[in-house]
């Protein structure tokens, strides 16, 4: 009977634990004569509301600062679902001379590029692996959220494999910023460039191997094990090599496998299937 009891007792602390948790008191950011509040759900959402008013609502919502725009004071939270499938979007809430709080939203698919800031605009500018082609946004009071133009991918102009210094590189893929080097790049991967550098993305240094070529593996953002790819760059020869994994039984190759050293391709097999 008092191990029941104390059974009950500690049931009882856990709920009454578990309840002052859901109820504990929200953040508060201070602005502009009212108040933002930060509040966690019994669902364990987050609500980002001002004076009251429903704002924001989601698993992650947190503030990243406040800053002043064009004399104004503009607000910037992120918000997100949580995991490592998106980044987190960012909410830009700000208060007009006369009126209500108001917001924007930028990134609301899957995360926004982080916000630098200007004396009157918000810029969104997003990375850019080797290929590609995207759009960078702008903020302003009076503007909202627009477009302000297309951004592409663009080595550093005039440089040649003879620039390129291996020991500098913390992603192989940053050696594409040599213009030689992309163009050669270009050329063997034509239209899957992008694909391929994009799995690159995440993962570690270059290596090297006895024969002085570096080599390096890795893998699509958050989605690791799906298209994973292998770099590897032969300096001396002035020669590049990649590798991707694929729905068939062996890895798409550039050039073709049989004009591969055979410590490359051993190199390359052993990226794909490491020893357990």
């Amino acid at each position: 009977m008092r191990a029941l009891n104390r059974l009950a007792l500690a049931a009882g602390l856990l709920v009454s634990a578990t309840a002052h948790a859901q109820q504990a008191a929200p953040e508060e950011i201070p602005f502009e004569g009212g108040r933002f509040t930060i509040t966690e759900t019994a669902d364990q959402d987050k609500i980002l509301a001002f004076d009251g008013k429903e704002i924001a609502r989601n698993y992650v919502v947190y503030h990243d600062r406040t800053v002043t725009i064009g004399g104004r004071q503009v607000a910037l939270f992120s918000v997100g679902d949580g995991g490592n499938a998106c980044g987190t979007a960012t909410v830009i809430a700000w208060k007009p001379e006369s009126g209500d709080i108001r917001s924007d939203i930028v990134g609301e698919d899957c995360g926004s590029p982080p916000a630098a800031v200007t004396g009157d605009s918000i810029y969104f500018v997003p990375y850019l692996v080797p290929g590609e082609s995207a759009l960078a946004e702008v903020w302003s009071p009076d503007e909202g959220v627009r477009v302000a133009g297309t951004l592409t991918f663009t080595p550093q102009p005039g440089t040649q494999w003879s620039d390129l210094d291996p020991s500098g590189l913390d992603n192989i893929i940053d050696a594409l910023r040599n213009e030689a080097i992309y163009r050669d790049a270009q050329k063997l991967l034509g239209s899957s460039l992008t694909e391929v550098m994009t799995g690159l993305l995440v993962g570690g240094g270059p290596q090297m191997l006895p024969s002085g070529v570096i080599h390096a593996s890795g893998c699509v953002p958050h989605a690791c094990g799906s298209a994973d790819a292998f770099m590897a760059i032969d300096a001396r020869g002035q020669k590049l090599y990649f590798a991707q994994e694929s729905d068939q039984p062996e890895p798409r190759t550039w050039p073709a496998l049989d004009g591969w050293p055979a410590d490359l391709k051993q190199a390359m097999h052993t990226a794909f299937n490491p020893p357990q």
